[in-house]
């Protein structure tokens, strides 16, 4: 018989009840990522008090699990060192750095105070979380470079407990220096007395601690890698980065890139007052850029006298700009967050969206055409004003939607922040200004 399914609301529900310890039976039955989605359900005072009566081995692996924007770390900063401690010392070095790492330097030593083994932690510390040494685990298997298929076995069966999943085996020299890695298949088959050097294979592909995580995550996936080794200058092993901890990075970069998208960086939680920080400024911006499409309108005000039904036409045309303009946009900041496009490929990069607008410019300038002639009488000029206002401007939206993104990228500015608010700014003030110009010339000749 099938389990039944997860109901993080029935458990919410215990919770509050003050069943706690049918809510304690029933979570020993939870993955961790299930148990995490029951913990963000509780506010801050409920949350505590369940990681309280939990065992360190449940709780541990729940706040490891739960989304970045949920602060696992004020419930963990909320318990008595030594509990906080104990739940600490259940986790994989990498996930108990990536919890401590969020508190403040006190509440970190108090914690850290209490394990018999720091020293691991301590070291992952050091490194920025957004970087491959910040995102590693020191835990790992290697063997000697001198050692026999016998001895590399022996290692693998005494370290086995120390590190749960493993991957790869890497081979290392008296030094640790990384010489390469182990392919399982040949280990398991081979001579007892064989040397391992015989057949180990080059690794090739390392990352430095250093290295951004997002070129760390993009480094795997070209290659395939299950885990990827870390090593420091000089080629000493210090951990290695698994992909589980990518797809997390890849996860929690990609919602980044869509907030900043947006406008609103950092906004997956409900504070209202961080909501309204990080929005207003971008909307003040914006409202200055439409002051900017607005003066184009005022400029030629004669034209919009003399030719009401203009207006209508203004923002069909200014709108249809925006949106392509944003699908450009949208593509070109994905393949520079993927790193697609090569110095050498912005021109062509360019070129194709330049052309896609036209394209499409010239299949909507002629729908708004045939539009306009069925439902103006006499309106076969506007037509032709609209039209070659739409193509246009579609041309301007898809050659800016390329452009932009990749300046502001050479400018060493994130295209995913700014991009869209000066991609809107240029196809209302082309469009607004394209159509007008064309109705003064074709229309009050």
């Amino acid at each position: 018989m099938s389990a039944p399914p997860f109901d993080a609301a029935s458990m919410v529900e215990l919770v509050r009840n003050g069943r706690m310890a049918l809510f304690i039976e029933r979570a020993h039955e939870l993955e961790p990522a299930d148990l995490a989605d029951v913990l963000a359900s509780l506010d801050e005072a409920e949350r505590v008090a369940v990681v309280r009566s939990l065992p360190p081995e449940l709780s541990s692996q729940a706040l490891a699990e739960m989304p970045v924007e949920e602060h696992a770390e004020d419930t963990l900063a909320a318990l008595a060192p030594e509990q906080a401690a104990e739940i600490v010392d259940e986790l994989e070095d990498d996930d108990a750095a990536d919890l401590i790492g969020e508190l403040d330097p006190v509440t970190q030593e108090y914690i850290l105070s209490e394990l018999e083994d720091r020293a691991d932690v301590d070291r992952l510390l050091r490194y920025d979380e957004k970087t491959a040494g910040g995102l590693m685990t020191t835990h790992l298997m290697k063997v000697r470079v001198t050692d026999t298929v016998a001895e590399a076995l022996d290692e693998i069966r005494r370290r086995s407990e120390e590190v749960e999943d493993f991957y790869q085996i890497f081979v290392v020299d008296a030094a640790d220096i990384l010489v390469g890695t182990l392919p399982l298949k040949q280990l398991v088959t081979s001579a007892p007395e064989r040397p391992v050097r015989e057949f180990l294979e080059a690794a090739d592909i390392q990352v430095a601690p250093d290295l951004d995580q997002e070129e760390v995550a993009r480094v795997m996936a070209r290659y395939n890698l299950a885990s990827v080794p870390v090593v420091e200058t000089g080629g000493r092993l210090i951990g290695r980065v698994t992909f589980d901890d990518v797809t997390d990075v890849v996860e929690q970069e990609t919602t980044e890139d869509l907030l900043r998208f947006g406008g609103v960086s950092g906004q997956l939680s409900g504070d209202f007052f961080g909501a309204v920080r990080s929005r207003l400024p971008w909307l003040l911006i914006n409202l200055l850029t439409a002051f900017v499409a607005k003066s184009v309108i005022d400029a030629q005000q004669d034209v919009v006298r003399q030719l009401p039904l203009i207006a209508a036409w203004l923002g069909v045309i200014a709108g249809m700009g925006g949106n392509a303009g944003t699908q450009a946009l949208a593509v070109t900041v994905r393949r520079v967050a993927l790193g697609l496009i090569a110095p050498g490929d912005a021109r062509r990069v360019i070129l194709n969206e330049l052309l896609v607008g036209a394209l499409n410019g010239v299949a909507n300038g002629l729908l708004v055409a045939a539009v306009a002639l069925m439902t103006h009488s006499g309106g076969a000029t506007l037509g032709l004003v609209v039209g070659l206002a739409m193509v246009g401007n579609l041309i301007v939206a898809g050659a800016s939607g390329a452009i932009i993104p990749l300046l502001l990228h050479r400018l060493k500015v994130d295209p995913a922040v700014a991009s869209s608010i000066f991609v809107t700014t240029f196809t209302d003030v082309f469009g607004f200004g394209l159509v007008l110009f064309l109705a003064r010339l074709l229309l009050l000749r």
